[in-house]
């Protein structure tokens, strides 16, 4: 006889497309952009990505050349599988669904599409602006996963120094 203990499950669930209109009205950022990096990021157990973006069209949000984006790893989560050198047309929204802090995040069920099949989408958005203020977020990106590396160096370090100072008392 084989006994299971059932687990928490998490799968994407999305209801009815909202319209453009609706999707650009709930979105703090709507641009098209090529997709630069895909940084793969396991927080609090649970597999994420962050995308760093070269704007070319904004509709909604700030006026920067570059953003970064977090969406789910996949596989039932609702992430979207970004693909470096790719375009988008992209609608994302504040959320802390990955993390502590607030950031931009985009799932399968918003209207975010590959720039080639946002016809529709791109119709009625009409005309966007082009990026005004030139950044470069490379830096941060990457520093988001040494900051991973950081907090686990510094755990791995009041271990060690824990157990140097148990010895040194123990021997006293």
């Amino acid at each position: 006889m084989t006994i299971s203990i059932p687990s928490n499950a998490y799968a994407c669930s999305c209801v009815e497309p909202k319209s453009v209109q609706d999707e650009l009205s709930r979105s703090g950022a709507v641009f098209s952009g090529r997709v630069i990096e895909v940084k793969e990021e396991r927080t609090n157990g649970f597999l994420s990505n962050t995308v760093l973006f070269e704007i070319s069209e904004i509709w909604k949000g700030g006026s920067e050349s570059q953003i970064i984006i977090r969406t789910g790893g996949g596989g039932g989560d609702c992430g979207i599988q970004f693909k470096k050198g790719e375009d988008y047309l992209v609608y994302a929204k504040s959320s802390s669904m990955y993390g502590d802090r607030e950031e931009l995040v985009t799932i399968i069920c918003d209207r975010t599409s590959v720039l080639a099949q946002a016809a529709e989408d791109l119709t009625i958005l009409g005309e966007g602006k082009a990026p005004t203020e030139q950044v470069d977020h490379s830096r941060e990106l990457n520093s988001i996963s040494s900051d991973i590396w950081m907090t686990a160096l510094g755990i791995v370090l009041i271990v060690l120094v824990a157990f140097l100072v148990g010895r040194r008392v123990r021997k006293k």
